[in-house]
């Protein structure tokens, strides 16, 4: 197999077109490929497959073997990967995912990709949406028990489930303890992505993130915008902010009619001819 190795601002995958792949079992490849010691090392797999209703479809595959609706760095890097690789040759089309059509539209700088900004759709607040076991319009401050400790969480669904918490600093968020056991908390009958989230000012966050089904992460693109939504809902921003991750930064418009716009970088780090048993 030809595979490319790519990151979105750390969120890293290895990405593959299969001809055959739209109903492929991924998983054991997954696990195996994405270990970060005897394997290549990854995020989650990103593969591309023939679409019925769109331009190309994405298939998004966590370390862990079980497929995402939608990854909002993967998709950057899905989108470089299909326009550098000739599987499209126009600067904006449409990427068909578990989480609907998206539309990437991209900058390209003598024949590379720049940066891409994607169309996320809309975000969805309404509790049986999300889905989490309360009954509510808009999930925003819910005391959840977590370990014995009463945890304020507002959730939100754009693209996978989000569950944003409001911090003081986000250098001292219990991340990978408290995030695993919010990740599979009662409350969520289909897990939830976990971000922390720091207002700096009226336009700039800062967000760390435990992504369902591949942990700790260095940058989560569909968290991101989650919180740059939800930190608009509760009043904390304006609708244009800059999330500052580990490794850089994205931009996140928050549109009157309620569209999300993501816009950030994705880089290529190497390719290989793996042969896979």
């Amino acid at each position: 197999m030809k595979l490319t190795k790519m990151h979105g601002l750390g969120n890293d995958f290895i990405l593959f077109s299969d001809p055959q792949g739209a109903s492929k079992d991924y998983t054991e490849l997954a696990i195996r490929l994405c270990d970060r010691r005897t394997g290549i090392g990854a995020d989650g797999l990103c593969v591309v497959v023939p679409s019925n209703v769109a331009d190309v479809r994405m298939r998004i595959i966590n370390s862990d073997g079980s497929e995402a609706e939608m990854c909002g760095n993967g998709i950057r890097c899905f989108a470089k990967y299909a326009y550098e690789h000739g599987e499209i040759n126009t600067e904006s089309f449409t990427i068909e995912t578990l989480a609907g059509i998206m539309k990437p539209t991209l900058t390209v700088e003598n024949g590379k990709v720049t940066l891409v900004t994607v169309d996320m759709g809309k975000p969805f607040f309404k509790s049986s949406d999300i889905p989490m076991n309360v009954t509510m319009d808009k999930v925003i401050d819910v005391d959840l028990d977590v370990a014995g400790e009463t945890v304020t969480v507002s959730s939100v669904l754009l693209g996978v489930p989000h569950t944003e918490i409001f911090v003081d600093n986000i250098e001292t968020v219990p991340l990978t303890t408290q995030g695993p056991i919010l990740e599979k908390h009662e409350a969520f009958p289909r897990n939830t992505n976990v971000n922390y989230v720091e207002v700096v000012n009226d336009h700039h966050i800062k967000v760390r993130t435990w992504e369902r089904g591949a942990g700790a992460t260095l940058a989560c693109g569909t968290g991101s915008c989650a919180s740059a939504v939800m930190a608009f809902e509760k009043g904390l921003t304006g609708r244009e902010v800059d999330v500052e991750l580990y490794l850089g930064t994205l931009h996140i418009s928050y549109l009157e009619d309620g569209t999300v716009l993501m816009t950030g970088p994705a880089e290529e780090v190497f390719e290989t001819n793996l042969p896979i048993k």
